[in-house]
């Protein structure tokens, strides 16, 4: 299973920005997904995740109300749409997902709950 994230790029606050990620190789379910960013000198954060179904989602409170996670199963793809963007959400994203074979509801938060990443896409908020 591999994970190609893209669509990162520089933007001024409060400005938009839409990253994506693509699922390629041989999956045996519609994956667990979530997004993680990594700020300059910090840990690596939970941002998002989404259930397999695409029905629940949850957020960290950092982003709560201006992200937004989706997912087009058709395409295999998992979307994050980032509005209202501050000089603190300059990071790497990386998009993370694990297979699901059961409880297509649950939602996976924490960085060892999620067997596959993508190489990460730097997005730059300028203040």
């Amino acid at each position: 299973v591999q994970l190609q994230a893209s669509g990162g790029g520089l933007v001024q606050a409060g400005g938009s920005l839409r990253v994506s990620c693509a699922v390629s190789g041989r999956t045996f379910s519609n994956p667990r997904m979530g997004w993680f960013r990594r700020a300059p000198g910090k840990e690596r954060e939970f941002v998002a995740g989404i259930s397999s179904s695409g029905g629940q989602t949850l957020y960290a409170h950092s982003v709560k109300g201006r992200f937004t996670i989706s997912r087009d199963n058709a395409k295999n793809t998992v979307y994050l749409q980032m509005n209202s963007l501050k000089a603190e959400d300059t990071a790497v994203y990386y998009c993370a997902a694990r297979e699901s074979f059961a409880d297509s509801t649950y939602v996976a938060s924490r960085f060892a709950e999620y067997d596959y990443w993508g190489q990460g896409t730097l997005v730059t908020v300028s203040s």
